[in-house]
């Protein structure tokens, strides 16, 4: 009998569990209105106007450059700062990397073709066109991703 009162004692913690500590998957979170408000509430908060592609793309050219403009294909030459919206930095080559933008984030083959040779400003690239919803080399999954931008070359 002393048994069967645990069990049933134990049969009765399990099945009132609450499913309240069960989280949903990040694939299934739409991020693009979340970033959208992050990145709004990133602009009011510093002050800052960026212009919005219809992808969702935000950007700020502060100098357009006086060079050649590159295409989504072309190989060009980018100084960089990548961070998070909170500031901290998850990457940068201030000697700049030379690339195919067709070999990069879709936030990149969209964004620097916005420039010039000589160009820079900001990106503010939403998950949707970086990593969606998975963690990628220590950068979370649905995270908006901020890009201080220097187009060196179009080679």
């Amino acid at each position: 009998m002393k048994y069967i009162t645990i069990l049933l004692l134990v049969t009765t913690m399990i099945s009132c569990g609450s499913n309240d500590d069960k989280q949903t998957p990040l694939e299934a979170i739409d991020f693009t209105a979340i970033n959208e408000e992050e990145i709004n509430a990133y602009l009011i908060a510093n002050e800052l106007e960026s212009q919005t592609t219809a992808s969702g793309l935000h950007y700020i050219i502060e100098n357009q450059g006086d060079g050649s403009k590159p295409s989504a294909s072309s190989n060009v030459t980018v100084a960089y700062r990548g961070y998070f919206l909170d500031g901290e930095v998850f990457d940068q080559s201030a000697e700049g990397l030379s690339i195919g933008l067709n070999q990069v984030i879709a936030g990149w083959t969209e964004g620097i073709p916005l420039f010039n040779e000589g160009g820079n400003g900001v990106l503010f690239v939403p998950s949707h066109l970086a990593y969606g919803s998975f963690d990628y080399n220590g950068i979370p999954g649905g995270s908006v991703l901020v890009f201080d931008i220097e187009l060196i070359s179009v080679n």
